[in-house]
């Protein structure tokens, strides 16, 4: 089992822009001086719900900044982005890194940023697929050149070209995600919001199409969770609810969709109930046991865990303190150990080996 944080940069009430990107900063710094498996910046864009407007700028500075532990994005958002220009970043952090980088993209949602980066609602509902074709025969192949509806251009080479491409994760909320990702073979990120049962369903779904695909019907995908360790369940879930439905509150609202389409958000307070109904949230044994569960029911082994739920910087750091010290110690020894990072395998391997 790999256990990793998960990196928001909640921009909490109160906050400025600069105490929430140093939470971020002292929680990746943290995790890998107590041994955790890895870093999962998430990307946002004029919303204080994350002040990363760009993880991979994020990501190659806490590579420089970090000596062992893994980093990647969760996510970038492929639909606002050039997948070359993408695909270049990833290759450069993944080769001065030596290997530590782990791309994470996804398709993002109906806001603002589509009408600011262009590409417009038409790039979100149905550009997703050639985008991240695009992105992975950068990462693959010597010369790339697009013949595709949003992308057009003439062969050139690709440089940096490293040995082995960087990893690849796909975040997936529909089965239409899924699916793709499968028949490329590249493992899910899997949200905070779906519970066990659904998170099994949908692995179950991402077998079933990979081996459609001829892919190798076994991947590495990585759970999104909250994780809050106290004494007892009582004070754990007391911490969040202080602080999670004011970020929350804060933060969703700022959304503005692309469209001016009507949409719906999460009530603050239900969802932080949520959260820690699913998530390992309570004593050290309570969450050892909720990520075993989570293990046994799903198949999945890694995880990335939102440790900021307090929107503290020093409860946070005990915070990602005490999930090495007093929970990796706890979860079952055949799938513990996560302060040794295992090899991680490239979207090229994965291809070439189907």
């Amino acid at each position: 089992m790999r256990i990793g944080t998960f990196v928001l940069a909640g921009q909490y009430p109160g906050q400025s822009d600069r105490e929430a990107l140093q939470r971020a900063l002292r929680t990746a710094e943290v995790a890998d001086e107590v041994g955790l498996d890895s870093v999962w910046l998430a990307e946002h864009h004029f919303v204080p719900y994350g002040v990363i407007p760009s993880a991979t700028t994020l990501a190659g500075l806490l590579l420089g900044r970090t000596g062992r532990i893994g980093i990647g994005t969760a996510i970038s958002v492929l639909t606002t982005a050039h997948p070359v220009a993408l695909g270049e970043q990833a290759a450069l952090l993944h080769m001065a890194s030596g290997g530590r980088f782990t791309l994470g993209v996804g398709r993002g949602g109906p806001w603002v940023d589509l009408e600011v980066f262009g590409g417009g609602v038409e790039a979100l509902e149905s550009g997703f697929p050639e985008s991240l074709d695009l992105l992975l025969r950068w990462l693959n192949e010597p010369r790339v050149g697009a013949e595709g509806n949003r992308y057009r251009f003439r062969e050139v080479p690709v440089v940096p070209r490293p040995a082995d491409a960087p990893p690849v994760i796909v975040a997936c909320t529909s089965p239409a995600t899924v699916e793709l990702a499968a028949r490329h073979g590249l493992p899910m990120l899997l949200g905070m919001h779906t519970g066990d049962e659904e998170k099994a369903e949908m692995v179950a779904l991402w077998r079933k199409a990979a081996r459609n695909a001829g892919q190798c019907p076994d991947a590495d995908h990585v759970s999104v969770g909250v994780c809050q360790v106290a004494d007892s369940h009582t004070e754990a879930v007391q911490v969040l609810r202080r602080a999670l439905p004011g970020w929350l509150r804060r933060g969703l609202t700022a959304h503005r969709t692309v469209d001016d389409r009507p949409r719906s958000m999460r009530d603050p307070l239900a969802y932080t109930e949520l959260l820690c109904e699913l998530h390992p949230v309570g004593p050290p044994q309570l969450c050892a046991d909720r990520l075993t569960a989570t293990s046994e029911r799903t198949g999945i082994t890694r995880f990335a865990l939102l440790a900021e739920g307090s929107g503290e910087l020093v409860a946070t750091e005990t915070n990602v303190r005490r999930i090495a010290e007093d929970v990796l110690p706890l979860l079952p020894k055949a799938v513990a150990g996560a302060a040794a990072r295992p090899r991680t395998v490239s979207s090229r391997a994965v291809r070439a080996t189907g």
